[in-house]
């Protein structure tokens, strides 16, 4: 319907600050001080602790214990005196009389086989049997073990600046990860009677102490992860004469543990920008078989690291090759896997790593470290400096899904990445699992992409965290949760914050500012422990963007995208022109719908009284309401007067003017992206800002000009806000259609490459 277009103003509407997703974070993040500053950098008095090991381990393969004994020098260069220190004590998750098993819920439904009740009432003596401690001196230093943490009573108070050594002795049993899971642990291949050991967590390791809260000694439960200082290491492994060990930094004692045709390989390998052979599989399934008694020690250092984990098998191969950085820098990659893990191990793993470490220098820091190993271990991924856990394991007869190839792809590509988040950029993984999951989650998908084009990321993309944040939200936590109370925790701590960086880079900053923005933040907090607040102020101070809003309502709430579009409203302008005007109405009359009994009348009554009779109709019944007479347009003429020549262009222009209405459902206020497609079947693509919401959070409205007519328009176009409903994000409205599936696939119980081969031998036969 024509209308004369009106332009009135929209009054804000009055919010709350808790109500408003724009107010400014205050009270929820930290007060800047001389520690940490307003622009997310440390500050001029900031400081970190250090923690240097000198361990001495040992693995009885017989028994499938681990006995060691450490010295740990610890620096204070906090400005306070410390009357105690706290030691984590992380195999202690396994005692018997663990937290972890008490406050696990339980229902009767839960035990639904024989082997859910042998895994209830499985017995394992785990957990450290600490069976000293004592100065540099000898003598036996007070202390006290609660749970998973250790506190160290000093003779005097530590002051600033100063050191403090003292030694541990200790031994645990090491766990059947298959039978127990966790981290960690080993992995018994029985008919062959060999162990695959992957070690972590396995030493007393000192906690973190800074300006935030003091000692980081939140007990461990099992899923917030660790928070550790920096320090540099000498480690000493002892194993059997026939293992292979992998580990956090550099080999010491090549020439003890390592044949000259190994070490010469290995050399070949630092300058090979292809996988070369340390360790081929004919000669780790020769070591399986002849077993050689006997124990060598493997000599390791690392500097500047926050953890050490290391891997020991006789039925390790090892391949590497060199990775060139950007500064010329070489790096050496490496993977270590059981025949069991073949052929996609040879074949993919350390080219994973040295794509990884090369793309995740490109969007954080360059890797700082001289090796990134990958280990293969059956279902694990976990991560520590320079080396990683992983899983993804093909069948017996070496076919493999493309699910199990690209679980592997994604595996190393994380666990590698966990290198930068959090062995290098050292945040609290006990308080903010995101810190580190999140972001490197984000990175991860980075790379992926890089690797394939077309990869099938599980995480990054807007759309893939929809149906997540459409769920009940009874359980679904804010990301700022604390690590041990997060429901839905790949979610939540992986998913959810990766989307919402990938939303920054994509929508709301762009990629330059993003990018730029989030390498400051990397290259200011490697090696040392940024908390949220200084990533949150780093990336809006480097980019001079106002992100309060978006961590407000993505990261402290619980709510969802669901903009809608909910009216649009079509205007043209009146041209007062009555040549124009009333042909359009006269045309605009004709086109509408007739009423049935207006249609059936005309054939029903034959004639009316008024045909009939030429006396009933008078000046209104014989009037053409469309016709133009000379008042009509000598009143035009006198009004076109008092126009400019500018102003009766935009009259006669035949713009058409669109106003829109949205409504925020879902809470979270977003960009509002539009397409609009226009009848001659171009289209334009409109983005609006997200502070249009700034001054109403439930309703706001926009009008465009346009010189052609819209056929229909829709709203985020590109899947790029996580949009949880888009039956209410087009006009005209565009059902979403459901596949149904009448009829479900049996599963054949072979991957593709197994009907493949059986494929090749019927035709073969033929």
């Amino acid at each position: 319907m024509k209308q004369l277009l009106l332009i009135s103003l929209l009054l804000p509407l009055s919010l709350s600050a808790q109500e408003n997703k724009f107010a400014q974070l205050g009270q929820e993040i930290p007060t800047p001080n001389e520690y940490r500053n307003a622009a997310g950098a440390p500050g001029h008095a900031y400081y970190q602790q250090k923690a240097d090991y000198k361990i001495d381990v040992t693995i009885n393969d017989a028994t499938q214990k681990i006995t060691g004994e450490e010295t740990i020098t610890y620096t204070n260069n906090s400005p306070e005196s410390l009357e105690y220190l706290w030691i984590q004590l992380d195999q202690n998750v396994r005692a018997a009389d663990s937290d972890t098993k008490k406050i696990q819920i339980e229902r009767m439904e839960d035990f639904r086989s024989i082997d859910d009740v042998k895994k209830k009432s499985f017995e394992f003596d785990g957990g450290f049997k600490i069976e000293e401690v004592t100065s540099t001196s000898g003598k036996d230093m007070k202390y006290f073990i609660n749970k998973t943490m250790m506190r160290i009573d000093l003779a005097k108070p530590l002051g600033p600046k100063s050191s403090i050594s003292f030694s541990i002795k200790w031994w645990y049993n090491i766990n059947d990860r298959m039978e127990i899971g966790g981290r960690s642990g080993y992995e018994h291949f029985e008919e062959e009677d060999n162990y695959l050991y992957t070690i972590a967590q396995w030493f007393p390791r000192m906690c973190v102490y800074n300006d935030v809260e003091g000692w980081q000694n939140k007990q461990f439960l099992g899923r917030g992860e660790f928070a550790l200082p920096f320090g540099d290491y000498t480690v000493s492994i002892t194993v059997p004469s026939d293992h292979i060990v992998g580990a956090t930094g550099e080999l010491q004692n090549a020439s003890s543990v390592l044949s000259s045709e190994q070490r010469s390989r290995l050399k070949k390998a630092a300058k090979s920008d292809t996988p070369v052979l340390i360790v081929t599989q004919e000669e780790a399934e020769e070591a399986e078989k002849t077993k050689e008694k006997g124990l060598k020690t493997w000599e390791f250092k690392a500097t500047n690291v926050r953890d050490f984990a290391f891997a020991s098998s006789r039925k390790f191969m090892w391949d590497a090759q060199g990775v060139k950085m950007e500064s010329g820098k070489n790096v050496l990659a490496m993977s270590y896997y059981p025949k069991e893990g073949n052929p996609l191990w040879e074949r993919y793993s350390t080219k994973l790593v040295a794509h990884t470490v090369k793309t995740y220098s490109k969007y954080t820091v360059e890797y700082p470290y001289p090796v990134a190993i990958s280990v293969h271990s059956k279902w694990i991924g976990m991560e520590y400096p320079m080396i990683c856990f992983n899983g993804g394991r093909p069948e017996d007869d070496g076919t493999y899904s493309e699910r199990t190839k690209y679980g592997m792809w994604g595996v190393i590509i994380h666990e590698v990445g966990h290198n930068f988040f959090p062995m290098i950029i050292n945040s609290d993984e006990r308080q903010w699992t995101w810190m580190d999951e999140g972001l490197n989650t984000f990175v991860q998908y980075l790379t992926e992409q890089e690797w394939e084009r077309g990869y099938p990321s599980r995480r990054g993309p807007a759309y893939l965290i929809a149906d997540y944040m459409r769920g009940n939200k009874d359980y679904i936590s804010p990301i700022m949760t604390n690590s041990e109370s997060i429901w839905q925790f790949g979610n939540n701590a992986y998913g959810k914050p990766a989307t919402a960086l990938n939303i920054l880079r994509e929508t709301v900053m762009g990629r330059e500012l993003f990018d730029y923005s989030f390498k400051i933040y990397c290259e200011r907090w490697k090696f040392k422990h940024p908390t949220p607040a200084d990533f949150f102020r780093t990336m809006e101070d480097a980019s001079a963007v106002d992100l309060d809003w978006f961590w407000r309502a993505w990261f402290y709430t619980n709510d969802n995208v669901d903009l809608s579009l909910d009216e649009v409203n079509w205007f043209q302008l009146d041209t007062r022109n009555p040549e124009v005007e009333k042909a359009l109405e006269r045309k605009q009359n004709e086109g509408k719908n007739q009423f049935i009994g207006d249609t059936r009348n005309k054939e029903s009554i034959k004639e009316t009284v008024n045909e009939r009779d030429s006396n009933i109709d008078d000046f209104y019944g014989t009037r053409d309401i469309y016709k133009v007479d000379g008042l009509d347009r000598k009143e035009y003429e006198d009004f076109k007067e008092n126009l400019t020549k500018e102003e009766l262009a935009l009259l006669n222009s035949g713009q058409n003017f669109y106003e829109l209405k949205f409504s925020d459902i879902g809470g979270i206020p977003m960009p509002i992206i539009l397409r609009f497609d226009f009848k001659d079947g171009t289209n334009e693509v409109v983005r609006i800002p997200a502070e249009i919401w700034r001054r109403s959070n439930e309703e706001v409205s926009k009008v465009f000009i346009f010189e052609k007519e819209v056929s229909s328009i829709r709203m985020d176009p590109f899947l790029e806000t996580a949009d949880t409903d888009f039956s209410n994000n087009s006009w005209p409205k565009q059902p979403e259609p459901t596949r149904f599936e009448l009829f479900k696939k049996r599963k054949t119980g072979e991957n593709p490459m197994q009907r493949q081969k059986r494929v090749e031998e019927i035709e073969n036969r033929n």
